[in-house]
């Protein structure tokens, strides 16, 4: 009997994910929404004081203040933190 060696296939062996390795822009990038949310909360809570007074005009808008600025600043830098989530729920990498 004659074995032919180009016959025998390995066995396909899967190897596992590596995920990127973040750099220094990617994680400022991710750094951005909870920082702001976090100032958001601690400005509401603590409150403005004078800082409020500077940056708003008593009465002309509801997003003149300091905690609506940080949440909308916040909403704003979200978008790093959507594509992580989009990317590790349907498994696909990329850099």
């Amino acid at each position: 009997m004659i074995f032919n060696l180009t016959d025998v296939r390995a066995p396909k062996v899967r190897l596992p994910r590596e995920w990127p390795k973040p750099g220094a822009d990617r994680l400022l990038s991710l750094a951005a929404a909870p920082t702001f949310a976090m100032m958001a909360l601690l400005t509401g809570v603590l409150g403005g004081g004078g800082v409020d007074a500077l940056c708003s005009i008593a009465g002309a808008s509801p997003l003149g203040g300091m905690v609506p600025m940080y949440l909308l600043m916040s909403a704003f830098h979200l978008a790093p933190w959507l594509k992580l989530f989009s990317r590790r729920r349907s498994g696909t990498c990329r850099s």
